[in-house]
């Protein structure tokens, strides 16, 4: 089953469909790469993508557990690279509810975070850097 359409709009724009669900995303080129930077870029989407998915994951794992991550967070930084233009480093700080997780917890969450099938599909060029915060 085909996951979405992309359509270009004109003037660095385009726009997908989550085919199942409706859903919308617009993109849109950054400043530094002739855009007007209105939406997230296509490289922010990849940026973005690493820290929901590892959120993601999380979340199954700490439901398996009896865990609560509700109100967890992630801050993403992108670094760019030229020569050619790449993404050279996605940083990702997650930050924790205050729940009094166990070191064992920290362990298996962390641990979960780190393999997110996003995560494994990066090329390992892209160097990940990640923190989390409790």
């Amino acid at each position: 089953m085909k996951t979405s359409k992309i359509t270009y709009v004109g003037n660095l724009r385009t726009e997908a469909i989550h085919l199942k669900s409706g859903n919308k995303i617009v993109t849109d080129a950054p400043p530094d790469n002739n855009g007007k930077g209105e939406a997230f870029s296509p490289t922010d989407l990849l940026a973005t993508s690493l820290g929901c998915c590892m959120l993601t994951v999380m979340g199954i794992v700490a439901e398996r557990h009896s865990l609560n991550i509700d109100n967890a967070t992630v801050e993403i930084t992108k670094i760019m690279e030229s020569n050619p233009r790449r993404v050279g480093e996605i940083i990702v700080e997650i930050s924790m509810p205050d729940n009094s997780y166990t070191d064992k917890d920290k362990e298996l969450l962390e641990r979960t975070a780190l393999v997110c099938p996003v995560a494994k599909s990066l090329d390992p060029e892209i160097k990940q850097t990640v923190v989390f915060n409790y």
